[in-house]
């Protein structure tokens, strides 16, 4: 099911039917309000948002989402308006998996949410990945630090995931952001930065394991990688 929260009657109409006609069940709200009445319901796979919205903006809507852990894990795809870098970086840093800047193509849209939906779809029988006291469970999806969970955005995860895979490796910012946000991301490397912080505190006492390497980007170092 995909929740698309569009004010504009005509695109949401012509999103709900392309959406429909490509396979996908799909329902469509016009303001936040009716959005979080039937998110008590049931929740989606996915949702596309509007950041501009009557009453309720996408972003607060959004950060609702990632605040809490019944719904942190939801892929969202922000819509901006053409050529504002602004709103993309806002809403990817605020922690949208991906944007489609309006005016955008109805197949694009059916594209764009497909990849979003195949990079946050758990598979079966994956290894567990650990570094230290951090645990990554591919097959669930989570993370634990000393058995503890740790509750990650889709970005989040898919960061520590690679960090930790390649633990005592350096990224540098660009490398992290195109292998985490995609070679076709538009924003700053800051958005890293924001990410590494958040891990960093997500993580409490193994935060520190996320290294800053001064000019260059990050490293994740375990105990194996110490000198």
């Amino acid at each position: 099911m995909i929740y698309c929260v569009e004010d504009d009657d005509s695109i949401r109409e012509l999103m709900v039917y392309t959406l429909r006609a490509s396979g996908f069940e799909v329902r469509g709200f016009q303001d936040a309000s009716a959005f979080w009445n039937i998110m008590k319901e049931k929740k989606p796979e996915l949702v596309l948002l509007d950041i501009m919205l009557p009453g309720e903006d996408g972003i607060s809507i959004l950060k609702k989402l990632r605040a809490s852990p019944v719904t942190e894990d939801i892929p969202v795809i922000m819509a901006t308006a053409k050529d504002s870098e602004y709103d993309t970086v806002i809403g990817l840093d605020s922690g949208a998996d991906d944007y489609l800047s309006k005016p955008f193509g109805m197949m694009e849209m059916v594209s764009r949410i497909k990849a979003v939906l195949r990079r946050s779809t758990p598979k079966k029988k994956q290894k567990l990945i650990q570094c230290g006291r951090i645990v990554v469970d591919e097959g669930k999806h989570t993370v634990t630090v000393n058995d503890r969970r740790v509750f990650l955005t889709l970005k989040e995860y898919e960061l520590l995931k690679l960090l930790v895979e390649n633990s005592g490796q350096v990224f540098t910012r660009d490398i992290l952001l195109a292998s985490v946000w995609g070679a076709d991301f538009v924003g700053e490397t800051r958005t890293v930065d924001v990410h590494i912080g958040t891990l960093r505190t997500k993580l409490d006492e193994c935060g520190n394991m996320i290294k800053t390497v001064r000019g260059v980007g990050y490293k994740l170092e375990g105990p194996e990688n110490e000198q």
